[in-house]
């Protein structure tokens, strides 16, 4: 197995967790009393998601 692939595999893994935690923190009770009131999102919510689903394309072409 190559490096790339490795690394790939690594970087899915990673863009999982990270979007998993995204949703985590955007699903918290705080989070939804937050967007009650105020209507913002957190921003931790927002690099969680978005920066999961980077990792994870990013991987999906090292893998290919």
């Amino acid at each position: 197995m190559s490096l790339g692939k490795i690394i790939g595999i690594v970087l899915i893994i990673i863009g999982v967790a990270l979007a998993i935690w995204g949703y985590d923190v955007y699903d918290s009770a705080s989070s939804q009393l937050e967007r009650a009131f105020s209507g913002d999102t957190p921003m931790e919510a927002w690099l969680g998601m978005v920066g999961g689903a980077v990792c994870i394309l990013i991987g999906i072409v090292k893998v290919k």
